[in-house]
């Protein structure tokens, strides 16, 4: 059964290179492998295939977050590593980026090298994904 098998997460990217800094170096990801089709990495056990493509064009919306305990302290840390926090306006996000959800998770957006939307989130106990 599909439930029963593991999640693998899929980004593309163009310049595979450029990805590996960012998801090793800047994410912390811990790198598994390269060929000529996909760098993958992991994260907590789930692989993500990044694939290798001559072009796309990045989806506007978020392609993949991360739940993380404090969103402040993980804000911080990234953009100390040069990462820049989206802005959605009409949205009404800190001085940070983060925004607060009328469930309470809080939420900041931010792009990879080849623009795909990522993102991080803290959840309120509970209470379902924003």
């Amino acid at each position: 059964m599909v439930a029963d098998g593991e999640v693998m997460g899929f980004i593309p990217t163009v310049d595979s290179a450029k990805a590996r800094r960012f998801y090793e170096d800047v994410l912390g990801l811990r790198f598994v492998s390269d060929d000529p089709f996909a760098l993958v990495v992991a994260s907590q056990g789930t692989e993500i295939r990044i694939a290798k493509l001559h072009e796309f064009t990045p989806a506007p919306y978020t392609i993949l977050g991360w739940r993380v305990k404090d969103i402040e302290q993980e804000v911080r840390t990234l953009s100390a590593k040069g990462v820049v926090f989206k802005r959605y306006p009409p949205l009404e996000q800190s001085d940070a980026g983060i925004w607060t959800s009328p469930s309470g998770a809080r939420i900041a957006w931010f792009a990879d090298p080849d623009g795909n939307v990522l993102s991080i989130s803290q959840h309120v106990d509970g209470v379902a994904s924003a």
